[in-house]
């Protein structure tokens, strides 16, 4: 392994709970862009929200300058895909409901194996003795 792999597997993964500027599809600073990929709604309706705030009080342009030179920018490899992301702004929006579909999910995988075990031992009842004795 070259040096230069061993610094790559060192360095720590990015948090993906974690609130990120999203400079690559943002308009200014990205954080409209950041704060609709953290919570998952249209970054349209973000922009929005923040001209009318800024319009409104002077202090929403302030907080927008405040997030666009505090946060980090975010790492393009931050989500395998688009399902990735998903997931993500699901675990940051309700992480419970998220465990429980998660949850849910592998119950049902767990009910498709023993549906395939059945299915197989049903016919040879060899290999249904070999799985009994070894649970």
């Amino acid at each position: 392994m070259s040096r230069l792999d061993k610094y790559k597997y060192d360095a720590p993964a990015p948090r993906k709970t974690k609130f990120y500027r999203d400079k690559q599809n943002g308009k200014f600073m990205g954080v409209c862009a950041g704060i609709a990929d953290y919570t998952g709604v249209d970054v349209i309706w973000i922009r929005v929200a923040a001209v009318l705030l800024t319009l409104m009080t002077g202090w929403a342009l302030m907080g927008y300058l405040a997030m666009g030179f505090l946060a980090e920018k975010k790492p393009s490899h931050l989500y395998l895909d688009d399902q990735d992301q998903k997931f993500w702004q699901g675990v940051r929006q309700s992480p419970t409901r998220t465990a429980r579909d998660v949850k849910a999910r592998f119950r049902e995988i767990d009910r498709r194996l023993a549906d395939v075990e059945l299915f197989y031992t049903a016919k040879n009842t060899r290999l249904a003795d070999e799985i009994e004795s070894l649970r």
